[in-house]
């Protein structure tokens, strides 16, 4: 069983302090080699998620290898690097995606290059944008609501329906 104390990550982004007897320099075959080419790639991930990035990849890199050893292909350590290359890009990507609307994976190699020569990326034409719940909206007559209060309750009964269908079991038809 993996002590947990023992394969933390410190904050130069690599395992331990020099000073723990076990850790993940000390695990064997492909595990050490997976952690040989991780360890390069911790730094270019956010400081506090770093720990599960590393167990992610670790998982990412073994279904790689299993997939490589079903077809009877030998997996290099420069397959491994491009493995681990495309996860922190993947991991940008959905950063990006998830705090900002950006998902710039999406657009053109031309739109990406005017985006990034215009810096336009706050302006994104593809950004999915967030409104806020509490933003005040007008409904024509000079009344204020909340945009929370707008939102349909799911929950509600939809009583037009139910007298629709009441009506069509009885054979009446509603008169509207």
């Amino acid at each position: 069983m993996l002590d947990y104390a023992e394969y933390t990550i410190g904050g130069n982004g690599y395992q331990g302090n020099g000073f723990h007897p076990n850790g993940y320099d000390h695990l064997n075959g492909d595990w050490a080699t997976f952690y040989k080419v991780v360890k390069g790639f911790l730094r270019r991930v956010k400081p506090d998620e770093r720990q599960d990035f590393l167990h992610d990849l670790f998982l990412t890199m073994a279904k790689v290898r299993a997939k490589y050893q079903a077809n009877g292909k030998p997996l290099t350590e420069a397959g491994l690097v491009r493995v681990a290359h495309f996860a922190v890009a993947q991991y940008w990507r959905e950063y990006y995606q998830h705090t900002r609307g950006v998902d710039c994976g999406r657009c053109s190699d031309r739109q990406r290059a005017e985006c990034k020569a215009k810096d336009l990326y706050r302006e994104c034409p593809k950004a999915v944008k967030m409104e806020s719940l509490d933003k005040l909206i007008e409904d024509g007559e000079g009344d204020h609501t909340e945009l929370c209060q707008m939102i349909a309750d799911d929950s509600a009964v939809d009583v037009v329906a139910m007298l629709d269908a009441k009506f069509t079991i009885q054979g009446k038809i509603p008169e509207r």
